[in-house]
């Protein structure tokens, strides 16, 4: 889909809703909107007009990315706030839509200063709703960053042993990807031995991989701005009968869970299918966290599998399903997967092997 669809799909949801026109202030939904990859830059969405309020920093950069885009570039001497006043003003907007989660305080006071003949309306969620469903485009992205990311794991997993420390994993990951045409990670790698496993977000630290018996290893990679996100517990000492309990029982609760991803079916069912195979085994407190998220150009987006949601999936979505038991003392089980909604069910996009003969680490 390109980017004047995606700007003319918000223009139908911006008529829907009754509002205008729409001030973009959130850099990854402007990202999403035109295909400009910087940041400090607002981008202005009318019936007849977009228009990016930028910098001369990136003009080079846009006349590459975007070059039919229109632009108001504004001097070093003229704030942000002065020069989307004036393309207000000179576009006679009388009604504005603003992104309330991003917007600062600040900014919102010094419009409504600047702009007293515009009545202003808090928006929530409008660019974001349209990122929910991923085009031809965005579904062949997050593949890429899903096999870069299993590559690098591979070498990583490869040369794994003993006296490396959790924050060498860590940073060998990060060289992997990128070795493997990723630009980065999609978040800083999470790797926890033994005890630490417990903690769903672990900083990795200077314990040595082979000071306990298992590692949860958390990771992903960004390519082409699209993320990717998966968890495995590799084995590499002697496992006790609990763990395979309880790693059996994870890896349960995720494959019923991604058996249930089918368009129309709620997200709060999936989170119960999982969430009850664990509360059935006497877990139930020791699941604290939703079963799953979207992914795309941001590591966390909508939707969310969790109770609380009632929205149906639908095809074009692609979240992840990551169901864990985490013991404090003893140490904690995440297996995670990244999965796309389809017409006829789901696609499982990531392929690293997940059964628990498959976690020892030779």
């Amino acid at each position: 889909m390109s980017a004047g669809d995606r700007i003319n799909k918000l223009r139908r949801q911006l008529r829907r809703d009754g509002c205008g026109s729409l001030l973009v202030t959130n850099f990854v939904n402007v990202t999403y909107l035109t295909g400009f990859t910087g940041d400090d830059s607002y981008l202005l969405v009318t019936p007849q007009h977009a228009v990016l309020v930028t910098d001369a920093r990136y003009t080079t950069q846009l006349a590459e990315e975007c070059p039919d885009l229109e632009l108001v570039v504004r001097s070093p001497a003229t704030g942000m706030l002065s020069a989307v006043a004036e393309l207000v003003s000179r576009l006679a907007i009388r009604q504005l839509g603003i992104e309330s989660g991003t917007m600062t305080v600040g900014l919102h006071q010094g419009l409504l200063a600047a702009l007293p003949k515009v009545q202003f309306e808090m928006t929530s969620g409008l660019v974001e709703s349209l990122r929910i469903i991923k085009d031809r485009g965005e579904m062949a992205a997050i593949r890429e960053a899903v096999t870069c990311a299993e590559r690098a794991f591979a070498v990583v997993r490869a040369a794994l042993h003993g006296d490396q420390t959790e924050k060498e994993v860590a940073d060998d990951l990060e060289h992997q990807v990128r070795r493997f045409g990723g630009s980065g990670c999609s978040f800083p790698p999470i790797v926890a031995v033994g005890p630490r496993a417990a903690l769903p977000h672990a900083r990795p630290t200077q314990q040595h991989i082979g000071e306990h018996d298992f590692v949860l290893i958390d990771w992903g990679a960004r390519k082409q701005g699209y993320m990717s996100d998966l968890t495995r517990v590799l084995i590499t000492g002697k496992i006790s009968p609990k763990f395979e309990r309880v790693y059996q029982l994870v890896l349960k609760a995720q494959q019923r869970a991604i058996e249930a991803i089918r368009p129309g079916v709620l997200l709060c069912e999936v989170d119960k299918v999982a969430r009850g195979i664990i509360d059935r085994a006497g877990h139930g407190g020791h699941f604290g966290h939703g079963l799953g998220h979207g992914i795309g150009l941001e590591i966390h987006e909508a939707p969310r599998l969790a109770g609380s949601q009632t929205e149906p999936l639908r095809p074009g979505m692609v979240v992840t399903v990551e169901p864990g038991i985490y013991l404090p003392g003893w140490g904690g089980v995440r297996i995670e997967d990244d999965v796309l909604v389809t017409r006829g069910g789901h696609e499982v996009l990531t392929s690293v092997p997940r059964d628990l003969e498959d976690c020892w680490v030779s």
